[in-house]
């Protein structure tokens, strides 16, 4: 018999589905390897719905009990945001709208998300899409990483933790759950689930669920969010020894505006809106504001006059931020021989999203001659399409029309993670995995027309793209690339009486083949497009041959950059008592450039320093002590990373571009612990807090003789600290729980100075501390006679309506205006009923 242990099987307030299997990480095979860690006696019981797993990195799980106290339809990453070491702001109360999410201060580019296994982060940017998430309902458990990935991660970024959920299994019995919400700002939601039990003579289970949410937008007069999503998964087991094969299928699809990303300000030179000239409210009265809508555009006029373009529509709330994503899911394990065990996790996923607004379309031309005499051309140049056809319908070509202009991107991605483990006796294991991802990633840039109310006619130009008058169709960006992800990994895990010791390797392979169809004419990633192939690509290029600064232009072309390391992650758990372990961790970690980055270094010729983009790399240490019974859990760790090539980058949504910076060497510090205590059924107690601190350590150049004083700064972004708890009670068929997270001051800029405008301080250098309280309190309707799985659940989100600062992703330092963030979402209520039967 292998050295496989169960969890004791004990009552708590707040039961954790996924006690019944002790599935702490990722992948199949991961998860397989994880059942093996000795977790014997009530010390493996949760407590406050938090599980800590005796491994040796800093780990947090939550499941389903936990995960359905939320609010409706919540995405699971507000959820972790009481798992120490985690800040995340949510966009709006309901999770559909986005949000900001770090761990330890990194950003979410730097944190590998998985669902199932596989990969969620951008292929392109690694950027994670909080709102895409899947149905809370559906969610068996979540866990958290907080130090270093694990030995299979399959990722090219992530070097600050993980975040990965699984779906639960389809249930043995028929069984049926709808439920029914609503809530403030025009809520509601209908979510309904179907189990079909064990349908053949083999076992074979099965699940369906769908679900539809909508509500207005909580700052405007205008916005409004629609969402809908359909998941399923059956399951075949193989014999009796766990052995099963697994197929699961997910679609989500969101239409939503943009919306509560407005210029830091707090002076008194400016007025309330969503304009760029326009200030961020200072309090709650000013956080909802008007814009411009209804409205209409003007209508044609006489031909032989020049038709400015009308503002109506262009304002960054109505934005779309339109999103089809889905995926097909396999996963499988084979018990080849006695301790020989098999895993394989096979995936697909597709990607149809955009984001961004308006641009002025030109009925002309643009002379793209820069010298002396006058050459017309239409196309894509400096940053708006030029047409050569009328637009309008008033006959000439003289006029500026709005037109739709988001960043469009389409992705089909493949992907398999492989497995073999070995137990060579009851206290040595080994095992081997294979990563396999290579996404098909498609940039494009194609325009729409809006109508007269400013709205557009398709919210995916794709599908019907306006062309010039060649016939070309004209695009901000056109670019294709392919990245693959080939990686090898080996761990073995060995029991030495009291201690035990794990050691890896992982060997990721990256290579990214990009090929950009446009002329780079900054280094901030600006381009100007004709189409691939096009014949004015060889005329533009012949009379612009340099740019501004001398240097040659460089024109369509494709570039591969390749990435590999050897990356150790070993650890040890040594335990000096039967409730006391003390557990530690090194991971060295590799985050490649994403694509932006890399498509920016296209601005500079083949064979610079410039234009070979160096990955990140880090040393992670992790140093802590647990204490686990049934009334007390506990953790304190203290963690430190060293970054070299720190690459940091923030969002300018009225650019629609991203904007990158190295921040060279940086080390990373802080110290995480949470306590629980349960003094009897009834009554349960938590509380967490962490101490995050950094340091940059030189000066980050920002010109030929111009630097930055960024030398012994703090990063910007993150808070320095966090703190909070849980209260939950029962008092006979009600659960009341509260809580609150302390979430402290976050720097603007890198050189944590204050933001100055025109002379005049307008906001100070930290974005201030903030408390955020969240209540919820569920009935169990078996008192009326309906079954014990019936309740009726009331969120509040952010009780006491605080107003704060949201998300924003930092800067080196400031420009010519305020940077953009979002408002914290305001106090929301909403209720749910639930049935099941």
């Amino acid at each position: 018999m292998n050295f496989r242990h169960t969890l004791a099987a004990s009552c708590a307030l707040i039961p954790v589905a996924l006690l019944s299997t002790p599935a702490f990480a990722q992948s199949t095979g991961s998860v397989d390897f994880d059942e093996e860690i000795v977790v014997t006696g009530t010390t493996a019981r949760d407590v406050a719905g938090i599980s800590s797993p005796d491994t040796s990195k800093a780990k947090a799980v939550l499941g389903q009990e936990v995960i359905g106290r939320q609010n409706p339809g919540q995405t699971i990453l507000d959820t972790i945001n009481m798992v120490p070491g985690v800040s995340f702001q949510n966009n709006d109360a309901y999770g559909s709208s986005g949000g900001t999410l770090t761990i330890r201060g990194f950003d979410s580019s730097r944190i590998s998300l998985t669902f199932d296994g596989i990969p969620l982060n951008d292929s392109g940017n690694y950027a994670i899409y909080s709102n895409q998430q899947l149905d809370p309902e559906v969610i068996e458990q979540v866990n958290v990483n907080l130090g270093s990935t694990d030995v299979d991660s399959p990722t090219a970024s992530a070097v600050g933790g993980t975040v990965n959920y699984r779906t639960r299994t389809p249930g043995e019995d028929f069984g049926v759950r709808l439920s029914g919400s609503a809530g403030e700002f025009k809520f509601f939601r209908i979510f309904g689930m179907v189990d079909f039990g064990e349908f053949t003579p083999f076992g074979t289970r099965a699940f369906v669920s769908a679900s539809t949410a909508s509500n207005d937008n909580p700052f405007n007069n205008y916005g409004r969010v629609n969402k809908q999503q359909y998941n399923a998964r059956i399951w075949q087991p193989i014999g009796d020894n766990g052995d099963f094969v697994s197929v699961a299928g997910h679609y989500n699809q969101n239409r939503n505006n943009f919306f509560g990303s407005l210029p830091l300000r707090n002076d008194s030179n400016r007025t309330v809106g969503s304009g760029s000239g326009n200030r961020f409210p200072a309090n709650n009265d000013e956080r909802e504001y008007l814009i411009n809508f209804p409205c209409t555009t003007a209508a044609p006029v006489t031909p032989g006059v020049t038709d400015a373009p009308s503002s109506c529509g262009t304002e960054f709330d109505r934005r779309y931020n339109p999103s089809n994503t889905g995926n097909i899911r396999g996963a499988s394990k084979f018990t080849l021989a006695e301790g020989i065990v098999l895993t394989v996790d096979p995936s697909y996923q597709y990607v149809k999203a955009n984001g961004g607004g308006t641009v002025n379309g030109n009925e002309g031309f643009r002379d793209i001659n820069p010298t002396a005499g006058t050459t017309l051309s239409t196309g894509y140049i400096g940053g708006q399409p030029y047409f050569g056809r009328d637009l309008n319908g008033d006959g000439d070509l003289l006029d500026r029309v709005n037109v739709l202009a988001p960043s469009q991107t389409r992705t089909h991605r493949y992907g398999v993670i492989a497995g073999l483990r070995w137990d060579i006796n009851d206290q040595h294991t080994i095992r081997a995995s294979f990563t396999y991802d290579r996404a098909n990633h498609r940039q494009t840039g194609q325009v729409g027309l809006l109508q007269f109310n400013g709205e557009p006619f398709d919210v995916f130009p794709v599908n019907d793209p306006l062309t010039d008058a060649t016939g070309a169709v004209l695009q901000k960006r056109d670019r294709q690339s392919y990245a693959t992800l080939t990686q090898v990994a080996g761990e073995y895990r060995g029991e030495f009486g009291d201690l035990t010791v794990n050691a890896g390797l992982r060997a990721p392979f990256f290579k990214r083949d990009l090929n950009q169809n446009c002329f780079t004419t900054s280094a901030s990633g600006f381009v100007d497009c004709f189409g691939e192939g096009d014949p004015r690509n060889a005329t533009y290029a012949a009379l612009n041959p340099t740019n501004s600064n001398g240097s040659v232009r460089q024109g369509p072309q494709q570039r591969v950059f390749k990435y590999d390391d050897i990356l150790p992650n070993v650890g040890v758990v040594y335990k000096i008592a039967p409730q006391v372990s003390i557990f530690g961790s090194y991971a060295k970690g590799l985050s490649v450039p994403g694509t932006d980055n890399l498509y920016n270094s296209f601005f500079f010729a083949p064979g610079t320093e410039q234009a070979q983009p160096k990955p990140e790399t880090t040393d992670s240490f992790d140093l802590g002590v647990r204490y686990r019974s049934g009334r007390v859990q506990g953790e304190l760790s203290g963690w430190f990373t060293k970054y070299s090539n720190r690459q940091a980058s923030a969002y300018d949504p009225e650019l629609d571009t991203t904007v990158f910076r190295n921040l060279g060497k940086v080390d990373k510090y802080g110290i995480d612990g949470y306590v629980s205590f349960q003094p009897n059924d009834n009554l349960t107690l938590y509380a967490f807090a962490s101490y995050l601190d950094s340091e940059i350590k030189d000066d980050v150049q920002t010109g030929a003789n111009a630097f930055a004083p960024t030398a012994g700064k703090r990063e910007s972004g993150s808070p320095g600290y966090t703190y909070g708890g849980t209260v939950r009670g029962t008092l006979g068929p009600v659960d009341l729980g509260l809580t609150a997270k302390r979430t402290g001051g976050r720097y603007l800029f890198d050189t944590n100075l204050p933001l100055v405008l025109g002379g005049n301080e307008v906001y100070p250098a930290k974005a201030p501390a903030y408390w955020l309280v969240n209540l919820d309190a569920r009935m169990n309707l078996e008192w009326a006679g309906l079954n014990d799985k019936t309740f009726f659940q009331v969120n509040v989100y952010n009780l006491f309506d605080q107003f704060y600062v949201g998300g924003f992703g930092g800067g080196l330092t400031q420009g010519t205006s305020a940077p953009f963030v979002q408002i914290g979402a305001p106090r929301t209520i909403s209720g749910t009923l639930s049935v099941e039967f």
